[in-house]
């Protein structure tokens, strides 16, 4: 088990690197002039612009050779300093995405879970049951093929523009302080639906097809035909079918979780929710090059963490994927 450790370890610290390079190069690649845009903000002189705008190019270090500027990025990483933002200057990256990390939790957690049981109970449900199958895959190719901002946009039109039940953007009303009080926690719930219903019902219909084929291609197996000769209740055949169909959804699950911190981009920009996909796509139109890496380094790390615990907990479930990567 140790060299397997080993071995996945290297592994991951190599992916770790390539991916940090590459989040340190693309932002870079886009055009323009991020200190103009800041500037644009502050100085409205043409000569105290043009002073400005050197200082700021030699305050960010972007004055530099792109080889010391990756050198110096790479110390930074190390320290855990993600560097000052451009857009929201001088507030730091790291309190950026401090501040917004709690509300891509409180929105994707549950909604991810809540999908994922949801979706791979009727998935399992329409599997087994051919009639009610003819029903439900409709609906659930529907759920699966929208479009999230589609979606979003269409349970906005609905809830609030035309019914009026739900606020159409934020996290809370402006006025209310963010606090553990009654009020706001009520106030934020509000807000929080439309966002939540928008990611939930379209991974329901991913994780709901998936598990229902999952569960006929198990069924057609030769253990749950050897399970049916021994006189195996159906109860019995469907629990082993389920367990080996689970395999999968458990890796997709995995996956989901470590993209949490990226959320859906386009939900939160619909609703204008507060999270790191939001703020990842004000530092893009905005092109603050230390928001955008600082975004993309926590979703790296969230999802090569993922990947690696679900390489573990594989290992341990199945012993024969351990075997074959060693062997291999």
């Amino acid at each position: 088990m140790m060299n397997y450790l080993k071995r996945k370890i290297v592994i991951y610290i190599l992916t770790f690197i390539f991916a940090v390079t590459i989040d340190f190069i693309i932002p870079r690649l886009m055009p323009g002039d991020p200190i103009a845009v800041l500037l644009s903000r502050f100085a409205t002189m043409p000569q105290a612009t043009q002073y400005l705008h050197g200082y700021f190019i030699e305050a960010f270090g972007l004055n530099k050779p792109l080889w010391e500027q990756y050198i110096t990025f790479w110390k930074a990483v190390l320290h855990g300093d993600l560097g000052i933002s451009i857009y929201f200057y001088p507030k730091p990256v790291a309190q950026i995405i401090k501040e917004a990390l709690p509300y891509d939790l409180a929105l994707l957690v549950p909604s991810i879970v809540a999908s994922w049981i949801v979706g791979n109970w009727l998935g399992a449900y329409a599997g087994k049951n051919r009639k009610l199958d003819s029903y439900l895959m409709p609906v659930f190719f529907f759920l699966q093929a929208s479009p999230y901002f589609w979606f979003a946009i269409l349970l906005a039109y609905i809830f609030s523009v035309k019914l009026e039940l739900f606020p159409l953007s934020g996290a809370y009303s402006y006025g209310i302080i963010p606090s553990l009080s009654w009020a706001f926690i009520k106030d934020y719930l509000h807000h929080w639906v439309l966002p939540f219903l928008s990611l939930f019902l379209v991974q329901l219909g991913g994780w709901a097809i998936g598990m229902r084929n999952m569960i006929i291609y198990e069924l057609e197996a030769d253990y749950v035909r050897y399970l049916e000769a021994l006189g195996s209740s159906e109860r019995t055949v469907m629990r082993h079918a389920f367990k080996n169909a689970m395999l999968p959804q458990i890796t997709g699950l995995a996956l989901q979780l470590g993209l949490i911190v990226a959320g859906n981009v386009t939900v939160q920009v619909v609703f204008s929710y507060p999270g790191i996909g939001y703020i990842l796509m004000q530092g893009i139109l905005n092109q603050d090059y230390f928001l955008i890496q600082g975004c993309f380094l926590v979703i790296i790390l969230t999802v090569l963490a993922a990947n690696f615990i679900i390489d573990i907990m594989y290992a341990l479930i199945d012993p024969r994927i351990k075997a074959a990567y060693v062997e291999g």
